[in-house]
């Protein structure tokens, strides 16, 4: 998680934010249910692109 912290060091990613980037990329999870719409909107996921933000 820390190389996804320095990735997106100009955003205020916290560690529940790159902690949950990090499984996606993991599991391959595209989706993901967030009302913090304006940061996933930002993070792409390893080998994933950009999230489809529910809802």
């Amino acid at each position: 998680m820390r190389e996804l912290r320095w990735k997106y060091r100009d955003l205020p990613m916290d560690l529940a934010d790159a902690a949950l980037v990090r499984v996606a990329e993991r599991e391959p999870i595209r989706r993901v249910f967030t009302v913090d719409r304006r940061d996933f909107d930002i993070y792409r996921p390893h080998r994933l692109g950009r999230f489809q933000i529910l809802p």
